[in-house]
């Protein structure tokens, strides 16, 4: 078989990951790039406000998009360019939950698709202080030249599947997760009416509880959690929850061991619980089993180039050049390991 695939990557109006504003896809065939497509488009009906944080980080605006047809409109179009292909994004868990909310939302079926995520296949090859896709990119020789336009974003996830396929000696996506003792993962179908939405989207339609992976009730952000909060000048540390052994083994975060420092966009409390949910061990401390710290503070990856770090994450990076596989994520990274929802708080 050949390294045949579908690189995606969206770019969303707000922290709805059901908000796509833009989608850049590349298709490979025998490990080489053979066509490229980017479209705009206008968010579903309801969750197409443009939030300033997420404008800042990709620079699309609501007049550029005005134009532009709605996501159900053209998602005929991009699923017909996907094909029956795996698709391979940088953290894919989001870009197929972009695919999977926003068709909910529009109250369209969604198909099964079997997906590929480089950041895990990343950290199973480089070894960096940040598997962010710059970095990753870097690693595999891969030009990026413009982070967060979608269309190069595809270009740079395609380049990084294929430098790893290479190192590990895979002649297709299946043999090479079967080298690094992986199983393929795949989003199911979805048929309104007949199946539940997702969490992602049930919270955006109705808000209240809804139940996670492990059973639990817990409040969204549309709840008391997200009203009127006050947000703490600095975090306070608080207890360190189990991490959810019923989580999906295939989320970026699962069986990690996460320390958070600076503020984030979120109290402390509630970056652990969520990221518990997902199949991570919350800590207090960087320490020889941290594997995952958490940045806030506006921290961006190419901070570390730059020495601009805490405490901890200077700790973080001497445990590294010791020979420790620990990694550093901003908050923006953490968000969309998190689904891409933002905190509820004002912009």
């Amino acid at each position: 078989m050949a390294l045949d695939f579908t690189a995606i990557d969206f770019e969303t109006a707000n922290g709805f990951r059901g908000s796509p504003c833009s989608v850049g896809l590349v298709k490979v065939r025998g490990g080489r790039a053979v066509e490229r497509a980017h479209w705009l488009m206008r968010p579903p009906a309801g969750h197409d406000r443009f939030d300033p944080r997420n404008v800042a980080i990709h620079g699309i605006r609501p007049q550029d998009v005005e134009q532009a047809p709605r996501f159900a409109e053209l998602f005929p179009e991009v699923g017909g360019f996907i094909g029956d292909d795996v698709l391979v994004a940088h953290n894919a868990a989001f870009d197929l939950g972009v695919i999977r909310s926003a068709l909910e939302v529009s109250g369209m079926g969604a198909p099964a698709y079997d997906y590929a995520c480089t950041v895990i296949l990343s950290r199973r090859t480089y070894d960096l202080p940040s598997h962010s896709l710059p970095f990753a990119a870097q690693a595999a020789g891969v030009p990026l030249e413009r982070h967060h336009d979608a269309s190069e974003d595809a270009a740079a996830c395609a380049g990084i599947l294929v430098d790893i396929a290479a190192r590990h000696g895979a002649t297709d996506i299946d043999g090479l997760y079967a080298t690094l003792g992986l199983a393929l993962p795949r989003q199911p179908a979805f048929v309104p009416g007949v199946d539940e939405v997702s969490a992602a989207t049930a919270r955006a339609l109705g808000g209240g509880s809804a139940p996670d992976r492990s059973g639990r009730t817990r409040t969204t952000a549309s709840g008391p959690l997200g009203a009127g909060r006050a947000w703490a000048p600095w975090p306070q540390e608080g207890a360190n929850p189990p991490a959810n052994e019923r989580a999906d083994p295939s989320h970026p975060l699962y069986g990690h061991r996460i320390v958070f420092t600076g503020a984030l966009g979120m109290t402390r409390a509630e970056a652990k619980s969520r990221s518990a949910e997902l199949g991570a061990q919350p800590a207090s401390s960087v320490t020889r089993a941290t594997t995952i710290l958490v940045v806030g503070d506006g921290f961006t990856a190419t901070d570390l180039t730059a020495g601009r770090v805490t405490t901890k994450a200077r700790r973080a990076l001497e445990l590294r050049a010791r020979g420790q596989h620990v990694e550093v994520l901003s908050e923006g990274e953490f968000l969309q390991m998190l689904g891409g929802r933002w905190p509820a708080r004002s912009a």
